[in-house]
């Protein structure tokens, strides 16, 4: 199992949320954030930005939530980074989406 909450990091109380969403989305930031130090990021261009910059984002973003979702529980077992490449999927996912239909004015696309 992935521990990659840190005390320094740690959310305050917000009796709002049933389900832990706050300490669930540190837990996705710091996973995202390893993604980035992986050997497939080291480079000037990430393979997902050349195929979102071919016009292929969406498609490729749901294959992947799809190959995930269903590789769940097959490949070790329940297993947690899984689920939380999923969720950085269908974030990725919603970058695009709001790239393709300007529903999100603030987005700032940076073309390799």
């Amino acid at each position: 199992m992935i521990n990659t909450i840190h005390h320094e990091d740690k959310l305050p109380e917000d009796n709002r949320y049933v389900y832990n969403e706050l300490k669930l989305l540190q837990e996705l930031k710091h996973y995202i954030d390893s993604t980035y130090s992986q050997h497939y990021a080291q480079g000037k261009i990430q393979t997902t930005e050349f195929i979102i910059d071919n016009g292929h984002g969406i498609g490729h973003t749901v294959s992947n939530v799809i190959k995930y979702a269903q590789r769940y529980g097959k490949k070790e077992g329940r297993n947690r980074k899984d689920i939380l490449k999923i969720l950085h999927y269908a974030l990725i996912m919603l970058y695009v989406h709001d790239l393709e239909t300007n529903e999100n004015s603030e987005i700032q696309y940076h073309p390799v």
